[in-house]
Parts: structure tokens; sequence; C-alpha cells
């Protein structure tokens, strides 16, 4: 069974229809990555999970270890082992390091859990055991990210969703990041969903991926056979081809599916 299965789930702002009957399964233990161009419904997918959307799915159903949370508030969805890095970041600028820290374990009550948890935490970035009394608004951009994700580490959860990780981060801490989200998959063996618009980055680090685009997936797989797609190496890995336009369009209607 799936640990996060979402199936033929509709979602829309006002009007405006965001996903259209998306589907996907992500097994424990993995890493799975959704890849598609800007507003395609990447992030949306997230929040639809995780309850922040205001008008819930019209269709479909969202099931967590076994159990539905579609309709269900994002605080009972956190509590059931479900944590949310959002694009940007989205730390408390006025408050430390340490209180963001602590804010990202409200929900527990096992101190020496938590205290442990810290610790492992410090030595994926350490850095912030450093910055502990700093204001979080003065950090950098990529001392932030790291914020956002240990604070998202310490509701201790069984899946992690990151959305745009690499986001204003330099090559070389983009480098870093990606490292730290293998450890964190490899080592505390959590299971992760990631969402990027670096496609090259994210398949090369992913068991399996979700190409997105106006709403709909277009093609899915394992991250390996994607990044040898030529399709895949032409619209989102920056590869050139001499097909046409004609074929492109081609090629999607060919490769839609719900």
């Amino acid at each position: 069974m799936a640990l996060l299965d979402v199936k033929n789930i509709e979602t829309y702002y006002d009007l405006a229809c965001a996903l259209r009957g998306v589907s996907l399964s992500i097994e424990e233990g993995t890493i799975t990555t959704i890849i598609g161009n800007n507003g395609a419904g990447k992030t949306t997918i997230m929040k639809t999970v995780m309850g922040l959307i205001d008008d819930q799915p019209d269709k479909g159903t969202i099931t967590f270890a076994g159990k539905r949370i579609d309709g269900r508030d994002p605080e009972d969805i956190v509590r059931r082992g479900l944590s949310y890095v959002p694009e940007g970041r989205e730390v408390f600028e006025e408050l430390t390091v340490h209180e963001n820290l602590q804010m990202g374990a409200y929900m527990r009550r096992d101190r020496a859990g938590v205290k442990a948890d810290l610790e492992r935490i410090f030595t994926y970035f350490p850095v912030l055991r450093e910055r502990s009394s700093q204001l979080a608004g003065t950090l950098s951009g990529g001392e932030q990210q790291m914020l956002a994700i240990s604070r998202a580490l310490l509701n201790h959860p069984r899946l992690l969703m990151m959305d745009e990780p690499s986001l204003g981060l330099s090559p070389r801490l983009v480098k870093e990041i990606f490292a730290i989200i293998e450890r964190i998959n490899k080592e505390d063996g959590i299971t992760i969903l990631l969402v990027e618009q670096n496609a090259k980055m994210a398949l090369s680090i992913a068991d399996f991926g979700y190409v997105l685009e106006n709403g709909r997936f277009m093609l899915k797989g394992p991250a390996s056979d994607l990044l040898q797609d030529q399709d895949v190496q032409e619209f989102y890995l920056g590869v050139k081809s001499e097909r046409s336009v004609r074929g492109v369009q081609r090629w999607k209607r060919k490769k839609r599916w719900r």
C-alpha cells in the first residue's frame, strides 16, 4: 500500500480549474519528484494534500497511511505525519533560529525525542547551531532554506513535502541542499515528495517522477527513465532538438493521461 495515494483530484481557484483529475502514488521510503513549468499546478498539488486550499477538492480522494485526509484541517494532517516546506521558505523572520525550530516541534510532547532530532538536524546544518540566537530574517537565503527544512523535520514526519528548495540559491548551495535531501531520505528513512524546476537535479536523486503541465500529468515513470526520455530532455532539461512546434504539440496530445 502506498504511503500517499491521490486519486482523481480536481482543485479550483474560484472558477479556474488548477488540477484536472490528478492521481499520484508515493511508496514509503522513496523520493518522488514532480517537475513542470511555472503555473503547471505543482504547488497546488502540495497545498491540496495539506488542506491549505480554501475550497476542498471537488472530486477525488487523498489517502495517507491508509486513511482519508481530504477535507481535514491542516493541523490534523500535520499530526498524522506530513510536513511541508513551502516555496519561498516562509520562516518567522522576527523570531530567532531557535524559536523557529521550536515552532516545528510544537505538537510534540517527547522532549527527549525532540532534543535527539535537533542534534541530528545540526549534523545536516551545523550553521544553524551557530546562528541559534540570530533573528531568522537576518539569515542568508540558503540559511533560511536550511531553517525551513529543519523546522519541518522537527515534526518527525513520515512524509516530507518540499516546494522548490533550490529557488534562489547559488549552484554550490543547490548541490549541498540536494545532497542533504538524499541523506534525510536514506539515513532517516523519511519519504520525500519534491517539487522542483531544476528538473535535472530533481530527477537525479529521485526514484520516481511525474511531469505536470496545465494541471494534468503528461508523463510518469522511474526517474532514471525520465532523465533519458528525449521529450523530457528537450522540454525540461534544455537539450536542443530539431523537432518542430507541431511535433511538440503532437507529443503532448499523445502523452496526455489522467
